[in-house]
Formats: C-alpha cells, structure tokens, sequence
C-alpha cells in the first residue's frame, strides 16, 4: 500500500537522481527551497502530502514523465535497508572493503528507493566543513557504482583512514583536489595512491 514515506521518498529518489539535493530541486522548479524539506513533511503532528502543483513542476524541471515517477514510487514502496554508518565509525578498519563498499554489519539501516546500486548506503555528517549544504548530522545517500565528475560532491577515505565529505575540484593521474563548501576551511590536495577510495554523494537530507 501506498504511503506518505513512499512519495516523499520518490521525491527524494528523483533529486538523487540528478544529483540534487531536496532543496536543489525545489529551487530548479521555481518553489522555495525549503518546500521539500523534513520539516514540511508533517504539520502539527499530522503527514502533510506534497501538492500536485509542486509535482508536477519538478517533472517539468527534470524533464521526467509521470510514468518514470511512478517507477520511483514503485521503488518506495517497500524500499530496501540500507546501511547508516556515521563518520566516527566509518574510518575504522573493517566497514569498507577496498573499493569503498560497506562490508561486515553492526551498524544501523534506513529504508531508501533502489538505485540500482547495491552497495549504495547513507553516512551520518560529522562537523562544519560542508556546511550550509551539509550540516552536522544530515544523512547523505552514497553511491560507489556511480560515476564521478567535477563538481560532484563527494566522500573519500585517505591511506590514513580519515574519512571526509568534500567537493571535487581537480582531478589528475596522480592528485586529486578537493573543496569544502564552508569557507573557513581550505582546499584539500590529496596523492591519489595516498586516497583508498572517492565515492559520489547522491542525495542529502534537509
């Protein structure tokens, strides 16, 4: 059956799709950026269902059918577990395997729409760097399968086993350079054989 989670999860499904955040995609249909977020889920207590107008205006600005959100939705319903795993744990030595996907268990699960990526899970921030995109304590939806570009938002994992969430700037055979959106901290130069993995961020919670 068809739930209030199910939409707001397709919704959220949609965003992580091209790569926006929930208020990034508000933002690109023209509606306040915070239309979408956690605290215009429910009202009073009480689930508060997105409007049609609003549905129909991210379908325009993604330029999606509303048969492909109906697919979203069928993902929602019943959404898989996924792995919540926050920062402190994650730079410990067996949560990952070499290629950056969650290994072994103990950790929390959320319910998420498929993406087609098994080894996708959600990573709790931790600190100011990201921030005001990423706050201390969002949840963001990390996708190892994805491909990664310039500009992406990201989280890597140093030989040293820092785990950090940044911004993609530079990429060469040898270096990569990475961003915080805060300004108060600098850019990040890392020697890619001192990098154990660079996953891509696919979504974040608002």
């Amino acid at each position: 059956m068809l739930t209030h989670n199910d939409i707001w999860r397709a919704i959220d499904c949609l965003a992580a799709r091209h790569g926006l955040t929930s208020a990034e995609l508000a933002r690109r249909a023209g509606l306040d950026r915070t239309t979408f977020s956690k605290s215009k889920r429910a009202r009073a207590g009480r689930p508060r269902w997105p409007s049609t107008e609003s549905l129909a205006r991210v379908l325009d600005a993604t330029n999606s059918s509303f048969a492909q959100f109906a697919e979203l939705l069928r993902g929602s319903v019943g959404a898989p577990d996924i792995p919540l795993i926050g920062f402190a744990r994650a730079g410990r030595a067996g949560y990952f395997d070499d290629g950056g996907f969650p290994t072994g268990g103990g950790w929390d699960v959320i319910k998420f729409p498929n993406l087609g990526d098994p080894n996708a899970y959600a990573l709790s921030i931790s600190g100011d760097s990201m921030e005001p995109i990423y706050r201390n304590g969002d949840v963001v939806i990390v996708s190892p399968a994805s491909g990664i570009r310039l500009r992406d938002r990201v989280v890597i994992k140093t030989a040293d086993e820092e785990v950090m969430a940044k911004q993609l700037t530079h990429r060469t055979e040898t270096r990569v350079t990475l961003a915080s959106l805060n300004p108060a901290h600098g850019e990040l130069s890392v020697a890619v054989d001192d990098l154990e993995w660079i996953s891509r961020i696919v979504w974040v919670s608002q």
